[in-house]
């Protein structure tokens, strides 16, 4: 089994327990508003991390984290930007997504600090579409939260969102 980590919206404080939530991934994404580069070579002493810009970071990553990022990992084809509306499948400008390009198991996306875990037919054409929450400023009556991907044998086993206090807000699981 293989496990994925997946937090955003640091905005350049990473708590001890969004560090610790990450600690048993084998590999973390971070969907933006990192808020400084420290925070993501933390997160590298517990996993590879794939990383996105967020509204409030700015080219000091390096190339190594854009806008939009398509990682496979375990088989499992991820599509991941910071806005909900680049993870969109469409033919729209900000669609992260085009005509000819393989359809992501996985969109996950940043930005509105409330935690989305969205599976079915709302969620086609990809199997999923995740949203951690934020790790560091939560909105909407949410706590602090991230979120989890155990992935076996190239198929999503189980998805969870918990707070930093470690209670399951949502789930999913086969």
């Amino acid at each position: 089994m293989t496990r994925v980590g997946v937090i955003s919206d640091t905005h350049g404080r990473l708590a001890d327990a969004a560090y610790a939530a990450m600690a048993d991934s084998d590999y973390i994404i971070h969907a933006g508003d990192i808020g400084d580069p420290a925070i993501l070579r933390e997160l590298e002493t517990l996993a590879p991390v794939y990383a996105v810009l967020g509204n409030n970071d700015f080219d000091e990553y390096g190339e190594a984290v854009g806008r939009i990022i398509r990682p496979t990992i375990e088989g499992v084809r991820f599509c991941v930007a910071h806005y909900p509306q680049d993870v969109r499948l469409g033919l729209g400008s900000r669609s992260a997504l085009h005509a000819g390009m393989p359809i992501p198991h996985v969109r996950i996306h940043g930005h509105t600090h409330a935690p989305k875990l969205v599976t079915g037919v709302e969620a086609r054409p990809s199997d999923l579409l995740l949203c951690p929450g934020s790790a560091s400023r939560p909105r909407s009556g949410y706590q602090r939260s991230v979120a989890h991907l155990d992935i076996e044998d190239g198929v999503i086993s189980r998805v969870w969102v918990e707070t930093l206090l470690g209670d399951i807000v949502m789930e999913w699981g086969r």
